[in-house]
């Protein structure tokens, strides 16, 4: 079992800045893939953000060159840094784990923490 737990949300202001945190309860970020998610308002989640075990991201197109993940693994912590925030960005920001080797059972998923970004 895994716990993630989310931090760091809140109201921003266009072109603000946030950053996220997903604090996970064990030393996984050598097999998992660690990914943020976001949902808003009568949307489905969208992927956002992720990195493998091995260190390689990817972004959404749409947050590509404001958004940034990041890990420290001393700290079983996971990070997504947004700058330049716009309207659009506001949703439920989901931390993810994922161990590619036991599909479904190696899934886990924080509780959310909410994004605004409005003025």
């Amino acid at each position: 079992q895994v716990q993630l737990v989310e931090s760091g949300g809140g109201l921003v202001q266009p072109g603000g800045s946030l950053r996220l945190s997903c604090a996970a309860s064990r030393s996984i970020f050598s097999i998992y893939v660690m990914g943020w998610y976001r949902q808003a308002p009568g949307k489905q989640r969208e992927r956002v953000a992720v990195m493998t075990s091995g260190g390689v991201t990817n972004y959404a197109d749409s947050v590509k060159g404001r958004f940034a993940i990041s890990r420290d693994n001393a700290k079983n912590t996971v990070y997504l840094q947004m700058n330049s925030l716009k309207p659009e960005d506001t949703a439920v920001y989901y931390c993810n784990a994922f161990d590619p080797a036991n599909g479904p059972k190696g899934d886990y998923w924080g509780q959310g923490t909410q994004v605004t970004v409005s003025s």
